[in-house]
């Protein structure tokens, strides 16, 4: 019988032999035993040789392979367990990361007020569906909704479906607008090098406005800053641009801060730094600390013209992530921390103009707090490759030109230094795939 077993004060290393636990071959759990662990300890690893890949990496990469749809383009490495804002495969070689699995981790690794609220939850009840009440889920959205433009919420499992819901949730509002128009406002507008869609240049205040007063279109999503696309940042002038024309219209304005949202820039909301208030907003990757959840915030009007039975989710808003969420969302909109994400993010940023305005290969450094980009002359894959090798682990953004910094927010300066001397050192990379 597979038992659970919860060690109260147990420790575990990264570099722990994990072959005597899970066999591969025969996809087996080590004798159907799962442990989990409260208060755990983390101890790094011997890294007083190079430890290299092989075993049990090859074994689980082959392995992989073999079982699973190749939709992804993976990095050789197998990640087994972290710390901080640090991880480690299992071979038990760390890395800095400035990943945060895709602007997910904003608390980082083994955050014990997040792990105590998961493991609190687990005891407790995990799942319920939303045939009924859950009082994490009713406390979630009444945090969301007093520390942003908000009155309602719903919630979904990721960004996708929150977007998704936010296109149904804007047709249904039209409709109820315009009761005696036969044909109402039902399509929409994206911007170039969005994540959600690609149908407009990005900043292009004329054709935007000119397409919104058309009277067919139901709202406008953008991104305020754009994470995926690049690293762009909106202008103050073409976000209350895009404000002006959609009150005109009778169209709705959508902000997508699934990546740029929860204190990634500093603000707790990215739409609080330009001023500029949406109708509805999109939210997902950090909220619950690395569990599934998305979400979508609205005005009481919008509300008004959903009935029951018009969307739902089996799994979203469930017991566990919610209360995850509750306490990534109680660090994280404490005015002290949002502070130290603006200081590290201009100290961070100063200090990648300092370091690499002397390469060629750079075209721009830009972002704001700890979203930023590295644009290059040249394809960026080189130089991510060449910092994993040297311990850190960045991203691509863009058309793949761009390095993509998204740290955990509670990444020190010292951690930052690090990271932009591991950049400096791996520059050179870049001349050499010319």
């Amino acid at each position: 019988m597979t038992s659970l077993r919860f060690l109260l004060n147990g420790s575990i290393s990264p570099a722990t032999d994990l072959r005597s636990s899970f066999r591969l071959e025969n996809g087996e759990c080590g004798g159907g035993r799962v442990k989990a662990c409260l208060n755990l300890e983390v101890r790094a690893p011997d890294l007083g040789k190079n430890v290299g890949f092989g075993g049990l990496s090859k074994e689980v990469m082959e392995a992989e392979g073999k079982v699973l749809v190749g939709t992804y383009a993976r990095v050789p490495v197998v990640l087994s367990s972290g710390k901080g804002c640090k991880l480690y495969d299992v071979e038990g070689r760390e890395y800095l990361d400035l990943t945060a699995g895709i602007a997910v981790n904003a608390l980082g690794y083994g955050d014990p007020d997040w792990m105590k609220a998961v493991m609190e939850q687990a005891c407790k009840l995990t799942h319920v569906s939303n045939v009924f009440y859950s009082i994490p889920q009713v406390k979630l959205a009444k945090l969301l909704v007093a520390c942003s433009f908000a009155d309602r919420v719903f919630f979904s499992n990721s960004g996708t479906e929150a977007n998704e819901a936010a296109i149904k949730f804007a047709r249904k509002f039209q409709r109820f607008s315009h009761p005696d128009e036969k044909q109402p406002a039902m399509e929409f507008i994206a911007f170039s090098h969005s994540f959600h869609g690609r149908t407009m240049e990005y900043g292009n205040i004329q054709a935007a406005r000119e397409l919104i007063q058309s009277g067919r279109i139901a709202a406008v999503f953008v991104e305020p800053i754009q994470g995926e696309g690049g690293i762009y940042s909106a202008t103050k002038e073409f976000l209350q641009s895009l404000r002006s024309a959609c009150d005109e219209a009778g169209a709705l304005l959508v902000f997508d801060e699934v990546q740029c949202g929860l204190g990634r820039t500093g603000y707790l909301w990215a739409y609080e730094a330009y001023g500029v208030v949406p109708d509805m907003m999109t939210l997902a990757k950090p909220l619950a600390g690395g569990l599934p959840i998305g979400a979508v915030l609205m005005t009481e009007r919008i509300a008004a013209a959903i009935n029951a039975g018009d969307h739902g989710s089996t799994f979203a808003g469930g017991p566990l992530v919610c209360n995850a969420a509750i306490a990534v969302l109680d660090k994280i909109s404490n005015p002290g921390f949002l502070t130290s994400v603006s200081k590290k993010g201009k100290y961070f940023k100063d200090l990648l103009m300092q370091k690499l305005r002397g390469s060629s290969h750079v075209k721009e450094i830009r972002g704001l707090g700890l979203i930023i980009g590295i644009e290059l002359d040249v394809p960026a894959s080189p130089l991510v490759d060449a910092c994993r090798n040297s311990g850190l682990l960045v991203l691509t953004a863009g058309k793949g030109n761009v390095v993509r910094l998204v740290p955990p927010l509670i990444i020190s300066e010292q951690e930052l230094d690090r990271a932009a001397e591991i950049l400096f050192e791996c520059m050179p990379v870049l001349d050499e795939s010319k």
